[in-house]
């Protein structure tokens, strides 16, 4: 159950939207029009405006409709209400559609839309954001898991489409759809993991070890800092993870509870190098500048991570959607600023989950 947005909006000829009699005559055609689906439809509020017209309207005190009508040209309607489980809605598609098409006509409107119902509120939310902060509708039906850790939300959800989603802090990570995303991180094909070193920074779902795994290394240490991460990707996503976060240790990989950049001085101190190194944490921000705490981390985590590369190893991670084109540049912008110096390439893939081209890296030394 959820409250039921719907939106319409025309296009109109200026003429008539700067003109106030041709304003009024415009409202009363919408009126008329919606009081055939809402037929004790009571007007509530109307607001005075110069070069405009704005009115709220209700059904039952149940239905409120809004309408705007603006100088420019545009003229919208919104229609909300309740929907509770199991009950018909008040718009149907079919009644969306002819009431759309009845007054584009009338309106002599050169463009019109209308959206489906925005289901706002809801047990369940089942939209989230694209990288560069596009809504996107999921059709998720369940939700599996939910609980915050001291470091963030944690939820799997499932998705008819997708299977079942791990969602952090209203953010998509990863889904059952998503070994592309795995596999375009790790380069497969284009990398040898056999009898490789490797350390895995975050990476708490389990997949890129997994896969990892298949390929024959030496060692895979993994440092995740959230174990609650790992407790329900182990229960709801074994199907990308397997029996790694169950296990935890095996002859050829360990999984260690803890803050990977403690363990990284650690490493150092010890003089302990990798083959590869796995940058599987945060995204690159959407910022215009690189400054902030996240991109201090970032830069904490390119530094640490080439003191434990060998001279020949190399450092792989996400980086974000490709139309965020201004972000990756920083990033990439921050990568030319490491001493010593270092060189990089890039990759890209459709995520399922994501809904969107995501752009991954490479980076050795130069």
């Amino acid at each position: 159950m959820a409250a039921q947005t719907i939106l319409f909006d025309f296009t109109v000829d200026k003429e008539r939207t700067t003109d106030a009699k041709e304003r009024q005559e415009i409202a009363k055609l919408l009126r008329q029009e919606l009081e055939h689906i809402f037929p004790q439809l009571n007007l509530m509020y109307q607001m005075p405006m110069e070069h405009g017209y704005y009115c709220v309207l209700s059904e039952n005190q149940d239905t409120i409709i809004t309408m705007r009508i603006f100088q420019q040209g545009l003229v919208t309607i919104n229609v909300e209400y309740y929907l509770e489980n199991g009950k018909e809605p008040l718009m149907s598609f079919d009644t969306m559609r002819a009431m759309e098409l009845i007054l584009r006509q009338k309106l002599n409107s050169d463009r019109s839309k209308y959206l489906p119902p925005i289901k706002r509120g809801g047990y369940i939310d089942i939209y989230m954001t694209s990288s560069d902060e596009r809504i996107i509708e999921y059709d998720i039906d369940s939700l599996l898991y939910e609980a915050r850790s001291p470091f963030q939300k944690i939820q799997i959800m499932h998705s008819k489409t997708l299977g079942n989603m791990l969602i952090l802090d209203e953010l998509q990570n990863i889904a059952e759809s998503d070994l592309i995303y795995t596999e375009t991180l790790m380069g497969r094909g284009n990398e040898n993991y056999e009898g490789k070193e490797i350390c895995i920074l975050g990476g708490g779902d389990g997949a890129l070890l997994y896969e990892l795994l298949k390929e024959n290394p030496k060692h895979v240490v993994m440092l995740e800092i959230d174990e609650l991460v790992m407790q329900a990707c182990n229960k709801y996503l074994n199907s990308i993870c397997g029996d790694v976060l169950e296990k935890r240790k095996g002859d050829n990989y360990e999984i260690i509870v803890g803050d990977c950049v403690e363990y990284m001085k650690k490493f150092i101190s010890e003089g302990r190098k990798f083959d590869y190194v796995f940058g599987d944490l945060t995204d690159i921000p959407i910022s215009g500048a690189p400054i902030g705490e996240c991109w201090d981390f970032i830069r904490t985590i390119l530094e640490h991570s080439f003191h434990i590369l060998k001279s020949d190893g190399k450092y792989l991670t996400h980086g974000n959607g490709t139309s965020c084109v201004e972000s990756l540049e920083l990033f990439e912008e921050q990568l030319r600023l490491l001493k010593p110096k270092v060189k990089f390439t890039t990759s890209k893939a459709f995520v399922p989950s994501f809904m969107e081209e995501w752009l991954f890296y490479q980076v050795s030394l130069a």
